[in-house]
């Protein structure tokens, strides 16, 4: 008893509303493994009461002077709390022997202290300061109905084996959805509270929102977050700002905020919230990382058509093997593969609810797979030689037709190609229309595939030197999907493909521009040469020629080189 009054008077007495909470909390500090032991053993039922009052109120050595109203009201909460870690003691005693002992006399206890310490905050004017006693007692509360709630359903499982009409679902969580009212409580007195800023309990409210989220997830009851997030925007006005609050309960609070929205389908919205808090999230904390990046790679996939690199999944064992095989085949357009990759993963993707969202990245690869086909088109003939190069826009459906089926690994008619066009020019993830008479593809000549650079005009106004103003786009943590595509002067064109190689598209009249600028730097990625027209031109660059996704291209110089011998 000693131990835990004379902190309560020390955190009293300092303020320490971190501290004071301690004093209440089910687990023994590691310092002292007994502690909870000693203080059940330290009173009775019969004495409890006046034994406590006497520790708060009459004590006179313990230096803290506590009005009547307000030390009765601690001496109520410690009573309940005395009788919660009597049923804690049983609990574990008797989990010793029997694993599946049941906890649903703790979390009764436990509830009743929480209770008796609400109304310590609505009639005995416990002070905004000791707010995080609430955060001890509603956090042990939720722990605490679990496992009451997996105690009754083993129970109740053995009790009615053989009988047909049991639903073993319908009291499967009855004590946690009896926390969510208790939490609901807590909230509503944080919520409310009328003080000023200064001594308000509102600084209290986002670790309970945070409580409520957690509660209302496990429950599979997620539309009732809403009515949170509905409360709290009423009293935005006289609420500080989030930014105010403790970190942990920003990261934690922006994180389910963003899940709720991905669930909603607002994507945008719920990358915002799910970026936000990976930022903010502290370094070490990988497990934290690893539940917002289950979110955040989905939202960038639909949202900006990006994939995480293999350096960032590297310390999520887990999510390489949920992302990197959909990515892979997502950039090469395999459709097979994604299906089978989408396939292999169903169980843990539905559980985790990205299932359906992640499905719609096969419209990426099928993007990537088109864009192929009009890659491999070429370019139109040339009118005149010193006409830029543009690439074949008049594409036969037949084409496209031969590459789904080759990529699906299923035929399919025309008809069934012409809808799958039709609906990738409707996402807007292809530009251009389909005559049907013709039985062809009309595509865009300034951008037939949105976001991927391919087929943009190049404006001669912004020429500086001979390199160009950079239509690269780059993330900071992620790749593009597809290939990227840089334009230098008069036409000459370095693809970066999926593998950070180049492909150089360079007719006569390019070739004559380099030779009369034989010693002009370009900035170009590592690469280590290119034959033009029995002319070698090498490219001097770092050491090591192999680029990685995350690296940015480096300078080399072109310079003309003596034709080999044959």
């Amino acid at each position: 008893m000693d131990a835990v009054f004379q902190d309560f008077r020390r955190s009293y007495g300092e303020g320490d509303g971190y501290g004071l909470s301690q004093t209440l909390s089910p687990v023994a500090p590691v310092s002292q493994p007994q502690r909870l032991f000693n203080f059940f053993r330290s009173s009775n039922f019969a004495n409890v009461q006046k034994d406590f009052k006497y520790q708060i109120l009459y004590d006179k050595t313990s230096g803290v002077n506590l009005s009547a109203e307000e030390g009765n009201g601690w001496v109520e909460v410690f009573v309940a709390y005395w009788k919660a870690v009597g049923e804690i003691l049983n609990a574990e005693a008797a989990t010793r022997t029997n694993p599946k002992a049941s906890w649903v006399k703790v979390y009764e206890a436990w509830k009743e202290m929480t209770n008796v310490l609400i109304r310590g905050y609505s009639n005995c004017g416990f002070e905004a300061w000791t707010v995080p006693c609430l955060y001890v007692a509603g956090k042990y509360l939720r722990t605490f109905a679990i496992k009451a709630d997996e105690g009754l359903a083993n129970t109740t499982t053995s009790l009615n084996t053989f009988q047909d009409d049991f639903n073993p679902e319908s009291e499967k969580n009855e004590k946690l959805e009896d926390t969510a009212r208790v939490l609901n409580r807590i909230f509503q007195i944080c919520l409310a509270d009328r003080a000023p800023l200064e001594e308000s309990r509102k600084w209290g409210i986002y670790n309970i929102i945070n409580l409520l989220f957690k509660t209302y997830f496990k429950l599979n009851s997620i539309s009732l977050s809403k009515n949170v997030l509905n409360a709290l925007q009423a009293y935005r006005g006289d609420m500080p700002q989030l930014s105010a609050f403790p970190m942990a309960h920003q990261v934690t609070f922006k994180y389910y905020v963003g899940v709720i929205k991905f669930l909603e389908e607002n994507y945008v919205e719920s990358e915002k919230n799910l970026t936000e808090a990976w930022h903010l999230c502290h370094k070490d904390a990988v497990r934290n990382k690893e539940l917002i990046l289950t979110y955040l790679i989905p939202c960038h996939l639909l949202t900006t058509h990006t994939l995480p690199t293999l350096a960032l999944l590297a310390p999520y064992p887990r999510l390489q093997t949920l992302f990197l095989p959909l990515s892979r085949c997502i950039k090469k357009g395999d459709l097979a593969g994604f299906d089978a990759a989408l396939a292999a993963c169903e169980n843990e993707l539905v559980k985790r609810r990205i299932y359906l969202t992640l499905e719609r990245g096969r419209d990426i690869a099928l993007r990537n797979l088109l864009r192929k086909v009009f890659l491999a088109g070429g370019y139109e003939e040339a009118k005149e030689p010193v006409t830029l190069p543009v690439r074949r826009t008049r594409i036969p459906v037949a084409e496209f037709g031969a590459a789904i089926s080759i990529g699906s690994k299923e035929m399919m008619d025309n008809d069934e190609v012409e809808c799958l066009l039709a609906n990738m020019i409707y996402k807007n993830l292809m530009k251009g229309y389909i005559a049907r008479e013709r039985g062809i593809v009309v595509l865009s000549k300034g951008g037939a595939f949105p976001g991927t650079v391919v087929g943009r005009r190049t404006n001669g106004n912004k020429r500086r030197g001979l390199f160009l103003k950079s239509e690269r786009s780059w993330i900071e943590t992620e790749n593009r999907v597809t290939e990227v595509t840089d334009t230098l002067l008069d036409g000459i064109t370095i693809r970066y493909d999926r593998y950070d190689t180049l492909a150089y598209n360079i007719r006569k009249n390019e070739v004559n521009q380099i030779k009369s600028h034989p010693n002009s730097t370009i900035q170009l990625p590592p690469v280590l040469c290119t034959t033009l027209h029995k002319t070698t031109y090498s490219l001097s660059s770092a050491p090591n020629s192999k680029a990685q996704h995350s690296t940015f291209p480096t300078n080399a110089a072109i310079t003309q080189a003596q034709t080999p011998p044959p």
